[in-house]
């Protein structure tokens, strides 16, 4: 029975690396830290080491309410300390009274510095102020480009990792019924909307299932899919909860507070 059966066919190639990267620490009996995973990656790479005698996982993001976060794979002699993450804290400095700065703005500009995604964390925006995590390689370039956000000018201070805001996600629950579990159908009844608007949303790449972008409205969801609709936030397929009588699909939604 192939492997691959359990997950979706774009996550093979990640499921490579990650079988690479457990068969790398077994070999060489030594630790092995990855960039920042999201939380379907580290999902995957949990249910691929399993219950694995030789091998252990420790995940670090900089707080237990992050999404994105590093993971240590080590043999079974090893114990990780919090400084085998490399993980920085920094805030961004901008003119408060004058800008508001948005999540996607700071995403926007540290990809455009040439930052790949997987070299940072979380970007937790608050009214008061504007914290990201990054690996800890990166704080010299970092620290060196990045002076602007749109037009403001910004600057950046390392903190100690225990100054990291902790803003705990909410998702309120609730129950509905789907005629198929095709992406189009389930968003339909997510977002209350025609399936013809929902599948405009998907085609026009609008919609990310499990953090990836997809354009196919006949993708079929699964339990414990995150779903993030631009401009609409974001879901999550709690359970899967059976057939009614009359053929329909009963699901369990949260919905992002």
């Amino acid at each position: 029975m192939s492997i691959y059966q359990h997950f979706r066919p774009e996550e093979k190639e990640f499921i490579d690396q990650a079988i690479n990267w457990i068969d790398q620490v077994k070999d060489s009996y030594a630790p092995k830290l990855t960039d920042f995973l999201d939380p379907r990656q580290q999902e995957i790479l949990t249910s691929l080491l399993g219950n694995d005698s030789e091998a252990k996982l420790q995940f670090n993001g900089g707080s237990d309410f992050v999404e994105r976060k590093r993971v240590l794979i080590y043999p079974d002699y090893y114990s990780p300390e919090p400084s085998d993450f490399n993980i920085s804290l920094y805030d961004i400095s901008y003119p408060k009274k004058f800008v508001t700065l948005e999540h996607r703005q700071i995403l926007g500009t540290l990809m455009s510095l040439g930052v790949k995604r997987e070299k940072f964390g979380d970007i937790i925006v608050t009214e008061e102020c504007i914290q990201f995590v990054a690996a800890e390689e990166m704080e010299a370039y970092l620290t060196g480009n990045l002076e602007k956000i749109g037009k403001a000018s910004v600057s950046i201070k390392r903190l100690p990792i225990g100054n990291i805001i902790q803003v705990q996600e909410k998702w309120e629950e609730q129950i509905t019924t789907v005629s198929s579990l095709r992406l189009d159908s389930v968003l339909s009844a997510v977002l209350n909307m025609s399936r013809q608007k929902t599948q405009a949303l998907i085609t026009s790449g609008k919609v990310k299932v499990n953090f990836k972008q997809t354009e196919n409205v006949s993708d079929e969801c699964r339990e414990g899919d995150t779903l993030s609709i631009r401009g609409f936030g974001r879901c999550k397929i709690m359970s899967i909860d059976g057939k009614t009588k009359k053929n329909k699909w009963r699901i369990t939604l949260g919905r992002q507070k």
